[in-house]
């Protein structure tokens, strides 16, 4: 084993490194190279490429009894196609010349092999060498001839009814099988399973598109969080889906079988997912009643012996079932090593006991566990929780909090939790002189939460003068360790102890924008002129509006307000705005007006260009773009300019009667081509609409087939035009109606 192997193959679950072992291994003698296929094997047990080239190795060599055992070890647990059909083409060498009972166990192996992986979308050539090789068998009598063709139109039959690649060649094959059997007999085969092999094909068409996502060459590495493998893991669970949806409409038995072959297929490659074998063990139990799913579980924990996940889901599948004792056995199993046990497990083994024997063997594992170096506060918590919910005993509860009390005073979790339940015993004397007693002996740093919490229940059930006081007293304990949360500036401004003590729930005492001037006012009290311009949060003034107590630090987004909702801009990253870093091109078309983008044409200095777009606009659009201010810097907002646009007044433009009326004072009028013109004589109606129509063709004409058809229309239609129309006629390129004037 050369150097650099050896460096890698200390890592686990390196694919480089095993892809290194394994193309040094097949340059290696069997001999020698065992110990690396077994490594391999071991550590990636469910990759059909290692196993394959480990028993070709062998099958090299013709050591056909190691070949034997290595296939005994992997085939069941990889459902790979190449890797079956390596075994199918030993089968067949070593049964070559061992006559009609060599060809015996050649078909058993056939049938085992598509028993198992005859699923597989790339299992067609599979299906065509069993047909070929049923075909070949020798048939000395018309009884062993009508025998064989039966066979054969049984797997033909199986085989059109599974969506493989190969499926238009197998019907093919099938129809002439048929037909040369017996026409007549051929007919009503073929109609009967057409619409099977149809349904089929079609299936196959969108089995494909899935199939087509899964990367077959990944190797079962534990989940890293990688793009790749959360692709792969969907990939695998939308085939799971389509699977289980049955979209071929096949008897639910063989529907079965078909997820059942599809998730065997995704363990290979998503080994180390408890998620997968969980959902396979659930899939089972429903599916069917036997004892699939636990066998599942057993090699879910055999594959993850370290998922206590795993482990609590196969226990509770067997209580489901009414397995009290292999549950047991589960729930012991995860208390072998008292010294590694975790308070978890010994909770969940107490409500499990509690639930299956009792509440008296609950509580004998109770004063056992509690000795447990590894048990904690919530081991007792949850005891005495038990006790009083469920036994309905108070005292037995009080008394496991008192004996926690004497191990746990300087954990405020458990000081809250013995609060908590005091306040449902309505012992209100013994809720204060707890508090007090922590208080007491809890350093300034681990004290805000009970003191939260005290300040609380004093609002909640005490009178003005103990809430008064307990605040006063929360405040110098707290400024005096000048904590980030409850710091001596914030703690003095007294109204917010108002919005405090008179909220509730989603209820306040002030209108929202002044809750957030007050927290904004708080944020900037709290963190000074070192963090003056870092964003404000309102988990930075939780301790000054006791969020615990009014309301702000719900875990429910809903119950927040709007205001602190709102995505505030990082300040840290802006930059000083000066135009003078980045001025704008001018535009050289009309007097002290500088553009950047006019038209289309972005950062234009060419002068001809631009006075070809200001020919394309109206005069009063010409007007209005050299009456608009100069613009410096940065390109302006689009939609700064449009608010421009429509609060501005077009030039020597006013609002006009509708055409159809006779104008008192005639004036001259104005349409959307810039045109002047009074209203006279038909004469000069028809040359203004002459000037018009030339001033259209002029311009580039317009791409819109419409608008080409309407010019011309209008261009037809010049001679006949009317006064009343001329004076109300739109813009023969919009056709909208002009602005005209009295």
């Amino acid at each position: 084993m050369g150097d650099e192997s050896k460096k890698v193959t200390d890592t686990m679950y390196n694919v480089e490194a095993s892809e290194l072992l394994s193309n040094e291994a097949q340059n290696l003698p069997i001999t020698e190279a065992a110990s690396i296929y077994e490594k391999l094997v071991s550590t990636f047990p469910t990759s059909a490429k290692y196993w394959k080239q480990y028993v070709e190795a062998y099958m090299a060599v013709k050591n056909d009894e190691a070949v034997k055992q290595i296939f005994s070890r992997c085939l069941l647990s990889c459902l790979h196609i190449n890797l079956w059909r390596s075994y199918i083409n030993f089968i067949r060498k070593v049964n070559e010349k061992k006559g009609s009972e060599g060809l015996e166990e050649t078909r058993k192996a056939f049938d085992f092999m598509l028993n198992q992986v005859g699923f597989d979308i790339a299992s067609g050539p599979v299906w065509m060498e069993y047909i070929a090789f049923l075909k070949s068998m020798p048939a000395t009598s018309p009884q062993e001839e009508s025998q064989r063709m039966t066979s054969v139109r049984k797997v033909y039959q199986r085989a059109i009814l599974i969506p493989t690649n190969n499926l238009d060649q197998l019907w093919r094959d099938y129809e002439i099988f048929e037909n040369s059997v017996s026409r007549t007999l051929a007919k009503g085969l073929l109609s009967e399973y057409q619409p099977k092999f149809n349904s089929a094909k079609a299936v196959y068409r969108e089995r494909k598109k899935l199939i087509d996502d899964i990367d077959w060459s990944m190797l079962a590495v534990p989940p890293t969080g990688s793009s790749k493998e959360e692709v792969q893991c969907m990939a695998w669970k939308r085939l799971l889906a389509f699977e289980k949806g049955n979209p071929q409409r096949i008897d639910a038995a063989m529907a079965n079988r078909r997820v059942n072959f599809t998730y065997e297929q995704c363990l290979m490659y998503l080994y180390n997912y408890p998620e997968m074998w969980y959902d396979y063990a659930m899939w089972q139990s429903k599916s069917s009643p036997s004892d699939a799913s636990i066998k599942t579980f057993q090699r879910a924990l055999k594959a993850l012996p370290d998922s206590n996940i795993l482990k609590y889901a196969y226990a509770e599948l067997e209580e489901s079932r009414g397995s009290a004792l292999s549950a047991k056995k589960i729930y012991e199993s995860l208390l072998d090593d008292n010294k590694t046990a975790t308070s978890l497990a010994h909770i969940q083994f107490l409500r499990f006991l509690r639930r299956t024997e009792g509440s008296e063997s609950a509580r004998k594992y109770f004063v056992e566990a509690h000795k447990s170096p590894t048990c904690t506060y919530h081991v007792f918590v949850a005891f005495a929780m038990m006790a009083f919910c469920v036994d309905k005993d108070p005292k037995v509860a009080q008394s496991v909090f008192e004996t926690g009390l004497k191990r746990f005073m300087k954990e405020p979790a458990y000081i809250l939790e013995y609060a908590d339940f005091l306040c449902k015993l309505n012992d209100d004397r013994n809720v204060r002189a707890l508090f007090e007693r922590a208080l007491s002996l809890l350093p300034p740093e681990d004290s805000v939460e009970v003191w939260k919490r005290f300040v609380q229940f004093e609002r909640t059930y005490g009178d003005l003068s103990s809430m008064l006081k307990v605040e006063q007293r929360r405040k110098e304990a707290l400024s005096k360790a000048k904590l980030d949360e409850g710091s001596s500036s914030a703690l003095e401004n007294d109204l917010y102890d108002v919005v405090s003590r008179y909220s509730f729930l989603d209820l306040w005492p002030c209108s929202s924008k002044d809750l957030d001037h007050l927290s904004r006012q708080e944020w900037l009290a709290n963190v000074g002129d070192k963090r003056a311009a870092e964003k404000p949060s309102l988990s930075n003034v939780g301790g000054a509006l006791d969020g615990s107590t009014i309301g702000l630090s719900t875990t429910n987004p809903n119950q927040l307000l709007p205001s602190t909702r709102v995505a505030l801009p990082d300040i840290s990253r802006m930059v000083v705005y000066d135009p003078r870093q980045s001025k704008g091109p001018e535009f050289p078309g009309a007097s002290n007006f500088n553009i950047p983008n006019l038209g289309g044409v972005t950062g234009s200095t060419n002068s001809t260009e631009t006075d070809e777009c200001l020919k394309l606009c109206s005069p009063s659009l010409q007007a209005f773009i050299i009456n608009l201010p100069p613009v410096e810097g940065l390109v302006p907002d689009v939609d700064v300019v449009l608010s421009i646009l429509l609060q501005s007044s077009i030039p020597a433009s006013r609002a006009a009667s509708t055409s159809n009326q006779p104008a008192a004072n005639p004036a001259s009028s104005m349409n959307q081509n810039g045109a002047t013109y009074r209203p006279g004589k038909r004469k000069d109606l028809e040359r203004q609409d002459e000037d018009d129509v030339s001033r259209v063709q002029s311009r580039p004409l317009p791409k819109d087939v419409f608008r080409l058809r309407q010019m011309q229309k209008t261009r037809g239609a010049t001679s006949s035009t009317q006064t009343g129309s001329a004076a109300s006629g739109g813009s023969i390129l919009s056709g909208d109606q002009s602005v005209s004037s009295n």
